[in-house]
């Protein structure tokens, strides 16, 4: 770990800035037992914030890939039952939700799909009400990386594991304005920023975007009442919370049935433990209908087939410029956390109801008359370069320039 100093600074940017503990609240914190040092520190933060208890859930990666290779393939189908309960009677008392997130890219490479995608199924089924407290925001959640061994290695594998790290770190703190004087000011300040972008997209209300780049001709409709959304935004008790540190990114929904052509990726996508690179995906009338992968088609394909029609439709749309921190790193990081905040991306599955009005109100047959989509799965996927062009067609048909070679094309 890096000096303590730094290390206390991003921990208390987490719980005040990310997930924003309040006094007498609960907490979880998501963590592989690699980052012990830092779950230490975060626990300390909360508990100086207030919090009335911090509830650890460790995870290991060689003891996942251990269960992913040798156990029975019906005991992966079967999420505890107990562990859904536990999570689901937390987020009920209100606990807040924080996810430290650094796992291997490469760690299921040679597992059989049929494994993997078993696992995904049943814990989103198992998790499903669980997860609808964090899509509607009736808690405070956020998701903050960590320089874990092997994540440090597949973004600089030339360099020892030591110095990897060391790089990761230096990165992180950069991207995440933990090396500044104030962090918590610095976020606040560019929360700003993301909030009038976000101003002048709801102010618009565009009826459909359409995307170009080097093979990407697509266009997607937006549902009547769509919000955009980033940076900074309240839970339903109001409390002003970040769900991802960093993040660049402002985003609202597409309409489920109004996506038509094809898009292409820009940056490889870790999905499952696996790496999915230069793919496509063509829709018609919403849904996917065709796709290719040069790397990781199977693992594209078990994705799209986790459920019988979700997966297949895109639930979020997303902003970034090409100009972003991230961007301009240079850097592939092989972790959506970081990648989807170095360009504008796109997300297969579930939709966040909080991206319409209302949404977090309608039942699920309300939303799918809206043009929400729910799936068990929500994926982000990377579509943004210094190619990219996206146009905006207002109610009467008016064509604006929203991004131009990658970047914004309106004040903001």
């Amino acid at each position: 770990m890096p000096q303590k100093e730094i290390v206390t600074k991003y921990g208390e940017l987490a719980i005040k800035t990310g997930v924003n503990v309040q006094q007498g609240q609960g907490l979880i914190i998501n963590a592989p037992i690699e980052a012990v040092d830092f779950v230490r520190s975060l626990t300390k933060e909360a508990y100086k914030a207030g919090a009335k208890n911090v509830h650890i859930q460790w995870s290991d990666d060689q003891l996942t890939y251990l269960k992913m290779q040798h156990a029975p393939l019906a005991v992966l189908e079967n999420f505890p039952t107990w562990q859904a309960e536990g999570l689901i009677e937390m987020v009920k008392d209100g606990y807040s939700l924080l996810t430290v997130y650094g796992p291997d890219p490469d760690l299921l490479n040679g597992i059989d799909g049929e494994r993997i995608s078993a696992v995904t199924k049943a814990s989103a089924k198992a998790l499903s009400e669980y997860r609808d407290y964090v899509m509607n925001d009736r808690v405070t959640w956020s998701i903050v990386g960590y320089a874990s061994e092997a994540w440090a290695k597949k973004v600089f594998p030339d360099l020892p594991l030591d110095e990897a790290q060391e790089k990761l770190w230096e990165q992180i703190f950069f991207i995440t304005r933990v090396d500044q004087d104030d962090p918590v000011a610095a976020w606040q300040k560019h929360n700003q920023t993301l909030k009038s972008a976000r101003e002048y997209l709801n102010e618009k209300q565009y009826k459909k975007l359409i995307y170009r780049a080097e093979g990407t001709d697509l266009t997607i409709y937006l549902p009547n009442g769509h919000i955009w959304q980033g940076g900074s935004g309240p839970s339903d008790k109001g409390i002003e919370f970040n769900a991802n540190i960093p993040t660049e990114e402002v985003y609202t929904l597409a309409d489920k049935y109004g996506v038509n052509g094809t898009v292409v990726s820009t940056k490889p996508l870790s999905y499952g433990g696996n790496i999915i690179n230069n793919f496509s995906l063509t829709f018609k009338d919403g849904k996917v209908i065709d796709f290719t992968a040069e790397e990781g088609e199977e693992a594209l394909k078990n994705m799209l087939d986790t459920d019988e029609d979700g997966a297949r439709r895109l639930g979020e749309v997303a902003l970034v410029p090409h100009e972003s921190p991230i961007s301009k790193s240079g850097l592939i990081f092989y972790n959506t956390l970081f990648d989807e905040n170095a360009s504008c991306h796109l997300a297969l599955g579930k939709a966040y109801p909080t991206s319409i009005k209302n949404g977090s109100t309608m039942s699920k047959e309300e939303l799918d008359q809206h043009g929400v989509n729910d799936s068990l799965i929500h994926e982000d996927f990377m579509i943004g370069s210094s190619e990219m062009n996206i146009d905006g067609v207002t109610e009467e048909g008016e064509t604006e320039a929203i991004f131009r070679n990658g970047n914004w094309a309106i004040q903001i």
